[in-house]
């Protein structure tokens, strides 16, 4: 049995006898070992003890939560008001299960909050997650990243990277400026390409080269050709 599979069984009453009976070995006060056999919600338990099933509260100092088979601590001021407080043994140590049935936190004070996973660390929740701090410090040799929608709100953002490569249906940018230096620049256009621009200027140190079926140059005032030989034809 792990521990997301508590079961939920149904239990009888100790009679009269069996709760004296337990009460008198222990003095009034019950402070016994027991094993779990079932449990019911609210977070009531089915505990033997001495072949004596008792109905224990699982007490809110207990964080792990009980599964069947786990030989846990039953204490009380009588047979009739008995607290489950701890676990001291489980039946099954490979799979442990720290729960509330409210909001909880963990908090230290004047230090740092660490958790460690051997083989994998899972955040889940069924709302959202949410990080909140000064700075966030991300190490990984590999990162996987799936969302639906994300919106990013920042000042600057800088990137050192090897290789980049964006694959996607459709690509829009707006900025007041774009500055773009690279050795070597390749762009192919299987459609229509369109620049609209107030001024365009264009500058090559060896050669320019336009070549197309048909090509087009007009101007609504001045169209000028210098160059120290010009062939045409």
């Amino acid at each position: 049995m792990n521990a997301h599979t508590s079961s939920v069984v149904a239990f009888d009453r100790p009679t009269r006898a069996e709760v004296e009976a337990i009460e008198r070995r222990s003095g009034g006060m019950v402070n016994a070992l027991g094993v779990v056999t079932g449990a019911l919600p609210g977070g009531i338990y089915t505990v033997v003890c001495d072949e004596v099933p008792l109905r224990c509260q699982r007490a809110a100092s207990c964080l792990l939560r009980p599964e069947l088979g786990d030989t846990v601590l039953v204490s009380g001021p009588d047979a009739q008001r008995l607290y489950l407080t701890a676990v001291a043994e489980q039946a099954d140590a490979s799979v442990s299960r720290i729960d509330t049935e409210g909001s909880m936190t963990l908090a230290a004070n004047r230090g740092e909050v660490s958790i460690e996973a051997d083989t994998q660390l899972v955040l889940k929740g069924r709302q959202s997650v949410r990080i909140g701090t000064s700075r966030l410090a991300l190490d990984a040799a590999e990162a996987d990243c799936r969302v639906g929608r994300l919106d990013y709100e920042g000042t600057d953002v800088e990137a050192k990277v090897l290789n980049v490569r964006l694959i996607g249906r459709l690509y829009e940018a707006v900025v007041d400026r774009l500055v773009q230096l690279s050795r070597s620049a390749f762009r192919m256009t299987d459609g229509v390409e369109q620049v609209r621009a107030g001024r365009l200027d264009y500058q090559a140190e060896e050669m320019l080269r336009v070549h197309a079926k048909n090509t087009f140059v007009t101007a609504e005032r001045v169209v000028k050709v210098d160059a120290r030989q010009i062939h045409v034809g």
